[in-house]
């Protein structure tokens, strides 16, 4: 096997099959084990209480939000953001990152779902449910991964501390807000959003472990030109 089918497997295959494997075992527990033990059993009561203090003001700030997290503008915005990096910083780290990122957790999202059968809460739906399960929640697991991925781009070239921390606290409050909207619009359980933070947040990990560490060498190094590996080792053994 090549060195970097190796790193591709220990850095991104192991860590993604090791969550996905968290969130299954986590929605089992949430679904059956612990069906009815507290915490949830109060969480349709929550969902009841958001419910019936909707009103028309809050109901387009929530579709503001869930619309930030729909399929169709998560991946609009994440080629034209993936196209942005690559013009201006001339190199492809970025891009990919992102990009993988936000497919990993949808992967892993897709493959949950399949896994875990979950109905919605026993509340009116004020958008149309997928044929998916209500554990995990897609678009707040789509929302950590583009936008949170989107604040460790800009907190890496951020020249000063407060600048850091203001994409932090910009960037984070929209998967934030996404997830209290979907609660809000009967979407979710407050359970399914709260695994959708960990897929969304965990895959940022993973891939900003695997791609934007400047140390990780994919493949073999190269030798200087003239050398041979054999010079190399000799060099090495005479140094130490």
């Amino acid at each position: 096997m090549s060195d970097v089918a190796v790193q591709i497997a220990r850095r991104v295959l192991l860590p993604m099959a090791l969550l996905f494997s968290v969130l299954v075992a986590l929605g089992l527990l949430v679904t059956r084990v612990l069906a009815r033990t507290w915490p949830f059993t109060v969480e349709d009561a929550v969902n009841r209480e958001l419910a019936a203090h909707r009103s028309p003001g809050w109901n387009d700030v929530s579709l503001v939000f869930s619309t930030l997290a729909s399929t169709q503008l998560i991946v609009v915005v994440t080629v034209l953001v993936a196209l942005v990096l690559r013009l201006v910083l001339h190199r492809w780290r970025e891009p990919i990152f992102l990009c993988a990122a936000v497919n990993a957790q949808a992967l892993i999202f897709l493959f949950t779902t399949m896994a875990i059968d979950r109905r919605r809460p026993a509340v009116e739906h004020m958008d149309d449910s997928p044929p998916t399960s209500s554990f995990p929640s897609g678009h707040t697991s789509a929302a950590m991964a583009l936008y949170v991925g989107i604040a460790v781009l800009l907190a890496l070239r951020a020249r000063s501390t407060p600048a850091k921390v203001t994409w932090w606290m910009v960037l984070v409050l929209v998967p934030v807000g996404v997830a209290v909207t979907r609660m809000y619009r009967g979407m979710h359980h407050p359970s399914d959003v709260a695994a959708s933070f960990l897929n969304g947040g965990v895959c940022v990990a993973i891939m900003a472990r695997a791609v934007l560490d400047r140390t990780l060498t994919w493949g073999r190094a190269k030798l200087p030109v003239g050398r041979s590996g054999d010079d190399v080792t000799r060099a090495g053994a005479a140094a130490g």
